[in-house]
């Protein structure tokens, strides 16, 4: 039996909320379970110097928690003066996930920069982030074609991501904390809206797993990114 009670390929409640901040050309309050975080996307009519010139654009993230966003107080990043290794991999890892599915030179020379802040953790903050990012990012992306701005489709698909893991010996979906902290193995699972995959990160941490728990695991996340776009879906109408 899960701490939660849930079967073993249930999501947590899952919610996106769009608009949540005035002043950000997209935005959306993404909610696995008690896992909220917020996301803003910001347009800018600049690039990396590196990108100058190309004639295409580019789509970064930022991601950092909250100080009270776990049980006891988390140290802001920026009064030691430096981020994590933790904290560059995986706003390192929802860019990547973004610039999966958009046109980069249908974007123009731009940047869209995606803000993650972690209100409450409770496992999943990385696949939390992803799949409201694609929401905050397609609302930046639809404020951009109401300016005539970008005229072509620049979205080609949508993104999102889940964690599995295998707790007591059973491979189950989107894992909270009370799992994460104690399974056997845990999985990230970042897709395609057509079932791509975009990035898998999987680690043994007790005992290593089997090729066929590997796919058991992949089974799951396919389930859960599926309902995951369909929800994407009904959120951006």
């Amino acid at each position: 039996m899960r701490p939660s009670r849930r079967a073993p390929d249930e999501l947590r409640a899952v919610s996106l909320e769009r608009g949540v901040v005035k002043y950000a050309e997209g935005s959306c309050l993404v909610k696995f379970g008690d896992t909220h975080v917020l996301v803003t996307a910001t347009l800018e009519e600049r690039l990396p110097p590196w990108l100058k010139g190309q004639g295409r654009g580019w789509v970064t993230a930022e991601y950092g928690m909250l100080p009270r966003a776990t049980l006891e107080r988390t140290r802001r990043e920026a009064s030691s003066g430096k981020q994590s290794g933790r904290t560059v991999e995986i706003q390192r890892l929802i860019g990547r996930s973004l610039r999966a599915t958009i046109d980069l030179e249908a974007l123009g020379e731009r940047q869209i920069t995606v803000d993650c802040d972690v209100l409450q953790a409770d496992g999943g903050t990385r696949t939390a982030s992803i799949t409201g990012a694609w929401v905050a990012l397609a609302d930046c992306i639809s404020w951009m074609k109401a300016r005539n701005m970008i005229k072509t489709d620049v979205l080609r698909d949508h993104v999102a991501a889940i964690s599995c893991g295998i707790y007591n010996g059973t491979p189950v979906l989107d894992l909270d904390y009370a799992e994460d902290s104690t399974a056997e193995t845990d999985a990230n699972f970042v897709m395609t809206g057509d079932g791509r995959l975009v990035e898998v990160q999987g680690t043994a941490e007790k005992t290593p797993f089997s090729q066929n728990e590997f796919l058991a695991l992949m089974a799951l996340a396919q389930k859960g990114v599926a309902r995951l776009v369909d929800l994407q879906k009904m959120a951006v109408g």
